[in-house]
């Protein structure tokens, strides 16, 4: 399996508000760095949204180092979902789960992708330069949504 090293990042001006995603991948010295953005959106959504496409990058199963700056998505993915499937997609406060549409998404690439995850936090804004660029292209991903890139 190849390893990749993926750095994600959501930004939103105005929550809710227009929105952008980054990623950079890492394989040796290759890398690739993708963008994109929504109009109305929340941030959140954005950080959802960046690592599902980063997954959605790899054509095949890889051994993948994911640093993310989001807590809502990291234990989302690593504590919080399973109890919102056995609920229904139900908080444990019976609420539905907030995008729901993204953690499912997120749920199924996951389990059928064939990646190895290694799930890791990263503080943003703290000089990490993956975090950092992850963070500006997520930027630039705002200024696309806008008509301006």
């Amino acid at each position: 399996m190849n390893h990749i090293e993926i750095y994600t990042d959501g930004a939103c001006k105005g929550n809710p508000g227009p929105g952008g995603w980054g990623v950079l991948l890492k394989s040796g010295a290759t890398e690739k760095e993708l963008f994109g953005g929504e109009l109305g959106t929340t941030n959140n959504r954005m950080e959802m949204t960046a690592v599902i496409e980063a997954l959605l990058a790899l054509k095949r199963p890889c051994e993948v180092t994911l640093h993310l700056d989001s807590q809502y998505v990291l234990k989302g993915i690593t504590e919080w979902l399973p109890g919102w499937k056995a609920k229904g997609w139900r908080t444990a406060a019976k609420q539905p789960v907030k995008n729901a549409d993204l953690w499912q998404k997120l749920d199924a690439l996951v389990a059928s992708s064939g990646h190895k995850i290694d799930w890791r936090w990263v503080r943003g804004h703290a000089g990490d330069p993956g975090n950092e660029r992850a963070d500006a292209l997520a930027n630039m991903g705002v200024e696309r949504a806008l008509g301006r890139r």
